[in-house]
């Protein structure tokens, strides 16, 4: 966001003076003596008591975020109903970051981003359509960037393999239908066998590998110290360290191909944190060690608009005696994004994802479909989803299958 040079209470400040001047001088000229002016600093300082302003004019400030709500409409096979609420594969937000320049190389800065929820598609189940209105910190961390040497962070922020695979999608379906979609839809809704349901002990997510929205190969926001190098060729190489030991790195390109934009990502990481055994859909990383990795990428061709998503991911533990599981995804998905109406551009798309997890002994496919229309002028997404879950546990049998419908909009500030 670009700043003015000049406060608004200046602004007004200086107008003031100016009418002052002219008066002053008019009055003079008839010989009607009296000063205007005679309480301007006291004006001054009042304004400036009612002007919201930043906290020092070196560092600049910048608030931005978005607003993303959707309905869903879901089906368990017994039971359908409708629910509202904050669509949490990328919650509603707001976040203030800023920077300030040190010299010709070197700057430094922050960002604080905050999640905020009404009701929480990650709530959503056959008893609850989600708890309401919380916040959360997503990132709050300072860097130091230079030009020549690239930055460091630190604080709380992704880790250097967080979202590994989602941002390897490269069209306007990264928010709405990237890797993570398949789990993180599926909220806390609780499993059914023949039509019975299995307690909530037995929910979707807790069969899912993987510690961060049930995807295995990639990372999540850590307390951490990052590193990014500066770009080259279209080349950024990440590394990242913390939360009592974990560390991962990742290699990323973005560039175009003759006539194909080309976008992937690939990265592993360890932790040896045994604290993670006490997260949600930890899989293997609930054992003394763990690994995980992954590699995912866009294919889009410019002229047709026609492109292909898609990437693998696997996560593996291991106990004290060096025995463990692995769980893996791989998912692709295949549509065409164009500029069809003046509005901006329309995305249709469909998808397949598979899960092989050991740790909880299930398997998963998961389809879907959908169109996504942005709106230029409102800097909005439009979109409408169609998704299909199943599955089988060796406990509990086939799984019988779930069905939603996600119809929203975000809107970006």
């Amino acid at each position: 966001m670009r700043e003015a040079s000049m406060k608004p209470a200046t602004r007004m400040a200086l107008a003031a003076a100016a009418s002052c001047l002219v008066w002053g001088t008019s009055v003079e000229a008839a010989d009607l003596g009296g000063d205007c002016c005679a309480d301007l600093e006291e004006r001054i300082a009042e304004l400036e008591a009612t002007t919201a302003r930043k906290g020092n004019r070196k560092v600049s400030l910048t608030v931005s975020g978005w607003v993303n709500e959707t309905v869903m409409f879901w089906d368990d096979g017994v039971e359908q109903n409708a629910y509202v609420g904050t669509n949490t594969l990328e919650q509603s937000r707001f976040k203030f970051s800023g920077k300030a320049k040190i010299n010709e190389d070197w700057s430094a800065g922050y960002t604080l981003e905050i999640g905020i929820k009404g009701g929480d598609l990650g709530d959503f189940s056959q008893t609850s359509d989600g708890n309401e209105n919380s916040l959360a910190v997503r990132k709050a961390y300072w860097f130091i960037r230079s030009k020549q040497l690239g930055e460091v962070s630190v604080g709380q922020n992704g880790m250097a393999t967080y979202h590994l695979l989602d941002d390897a999608d490269g069209v306007n379906t990264r928010n709405y239908s990237d890797f993570e979609a398949s789990t993180v839809f599926l909220g806390s809704f609780q499993t059914r066998v023949g039509g019975v349901l299995q307690g909530t002990a037995n929910e979707w997510k807790d069969l899912f590998g993987g510690f961060n929205n049930g995807t295995p190969g990639q990372n999540g926001r850590r307390n951490t110290v990052r590193y990014d190098s500066p770009e080259i060729a279209g080349f950024v190489v990440t590394a990242a360290w913390g939360e009592d030991d974990m560390w991962d790195t990742k290699l990323a390109y973005a560039g175009v191909i003759g006539e194909f934009k080309v976008l992937a990502q690939v990265g592993y990481g360890e932790s040896t944190d045994p604290g993670l055994a006490g997260v949600s859909g930890s899989g293997g990383c609930s054992k003394f060690d763990c690994q995980w990795w992954g590699a995912a990428g866009t294919i889009l061709h410019q002229p047709t608009g026609l492109f292909v998503y898609g990437g693998y991911g696997a996560q593996q533990g291991e106990d004290l005696v060096g025995s463990g599981d692995t769980d893996d995804t791989y998912m692709i998905q295949a549509g065409i994004e164009q500029k069809f109406i003046p509005l901006g551009k329309t995305t249709i798309f469909g998808e397949y994802r598979h899960d092989e997890i050991e740790t909880t002994g299930s398997k998963f496919d998961f389809y879907a479909a959908g169109i996504v229309q942005n709106l230029e002028n409102a800097a909005m997404d439009l979109y409408a989803i169609y998704r299909h879950s199943e599955g089988e546990n060796d406990a509990l049998g086939d799984l019988d299958d779930f069905d939603t419908v996600l119809t929203g909009a975000r809107i970006q500030f």
